[in-house]
């Protein structure tokens, strides 16, 4: 059985391990459905938690142009534009409801995904220095899966050795839990102030 040290030590590498898709890696041609989906199992497959997990299938491309998270294809073609909204969706699916998303990436949609909306900033640009942003805070995020890993250990001392990994264990995860509930909150909070805002605008 693995230890607590060596659970943390895995995911530390798994961390060091994720993939990330570069702007530069994006193509600058439209694709088709099929080419679209086997591009984003390429570049991410080393996140799947399962060998047999899809990154993205056809059913959930059409079911986020049918939730409004995604701008239709044109002539069944998918743009670079596309490719980085659905990027930025795999990202926010596995923590927030389509209507969150949609707020979310609706201004981004209007202001940036036809570049001659706004000329100043490209929807390119904006993955480029959000990525960046993120890749960056990676290793802040490893100290602080540190620090909160530290702090469990030092809780249930009285217990047997057994029990102290089991209950240390336990503690550290519901550090974790916790932290995610408090920032879903706040990115949920966003999406409403979003979503009241542009209902502000519209009267």
């Amino acid at each position: 059985m693995k230890s607590n040290k060596d659970i943390l030590e895995e995911i530390l590498n798994k961390l060091d391990n994720m993939t990330y898709i570069s702007p530069s890696d994006i193509p600058n041609i439209e694709l088709y459905m099929d080419q679209v989906t086997t591009f984003m199992d390429e570049h991410l497959k080393a996140n799947k938690r399962n060998s047999e997990d899809k990154i993205l299938t056809k059913t959930m491309i059409n079911n986020y142009t049918k939730n409004r998270l995604l701008p239709p294809p044109a002539k069944k073609k998918y743009s670079r534009q596309h490719l980085l909204l659905l990027i930025f969706i795999y990202y926010y699916k596995s923590l927030l409801s389509f209507a969150d998303i949609e707020n979310i990436l609706k201004p981004i949609i209007q202001d940036y995904f036809f570049a001659k909306n706004n000329p100043d900033i490209s929807l390119n640009e904006i993955y480029r220095q959000i990525m960046e942003l993120n890749i960056d805070n990676l290793t802040d995020i490893k100290k602080d899966l540190i620090a909160k890993f530290d702090k469990a250990q030092n809780t249930f001392k009285g217990a047997t050795c057994k029990s102290h990994e089991q209950l240390v264990l336990f503690s550290f995860t519901s550090e974790l839990l916790f932290d995610i509930y408090l920032k879903k909150r706040i990115v949920e909070r966003i999406s409403e102030y979003l979503s009241d805002d542009e209902e502000h605008t519209k009267k």
